[in-house]
């Protein structure tokens, strides 16, 4: 008599467990990625223009003042480089020229371009990815190879990675910023 009850027991916390998977099915079925989005409060996304409160054009006092910016340093002429704070801290790496915000970018994944690529992926899945909207460039001194994809006047832009093949490096912004810094090095 006793045996029947733990079979039932059992089979009712067997339900119990899959009730929740077969509710958020959905959720099941979304990419890889969105698992590693667990715990994270912004879009994983980084796009042309830009990424939650750290948009393209953004004034670095108003995003100081509001408590945006952990820590500055400065860049070449008028350009000071930033970190941002709170989920994006150690995730998103910013480049201000005359206090507005001019590059986005990260070493990490996610995020993820609103198409779906992100670094540590190879230049042939980013070329699966966006077919002839982008294309594999080389920097003036032959030395460094990158994808771009053009938006308009800005553009994404993934780099190499120093030790293995594939990107390293996803940054977005005015192309006169950030494609002209790959192409010619750091602009003064």
């Amino acid at each position: 008599m006793k045996r029947p009850s733990i079979l039932v027991t059992t089979a009712v916390l067997a339900l119990g467990t899959l009730a929740p998977a077969t509710v958020a099915g959905p959720v099941a079925a979304a990419p890889v990625r969105a698992a590693a989005n667990a715990g994270h409060h912004h879009p994983q996304v980084l796009s042309v223009g830009g990424a939650g409160v750290y948009r393209i054009g953004a004034s670095l006092a108003a995003l100081t003042a509001n408590g945006h910016i952990d820590w500055t340093a400065p860049g070449c002429g008028a350009v000071v480089h930033a970190g941002a704070t709170g989920s994006w801290a150690g995730v998103l790496l910013l480049a201000f020229r005359d206090d507005r915000l001019v590059e986005v970018g990260t070493a990490t994944a996610p995020p993820y371009s609103s198409a779906g690529a992100a670094v540590g992926m190879s230049f042939a899945e980013l070329e699966d990815i966006y077919g002839r909207r982008g294309s594999l460039i080389r920097n003036d001194a032959g030395d460094a190879e990158a994808y771009l994809v053009r938006v308009g006047s800005r553009v994404e832009l993934f780099t190499g990675h120093p030790i293995r093949p594939g990107v390293g490096y996803f940054q977005v912004g005015p192309a006169s910023f950030v494609e002209r810094n790959f192409r010619q090095g750091a602009t003064c």
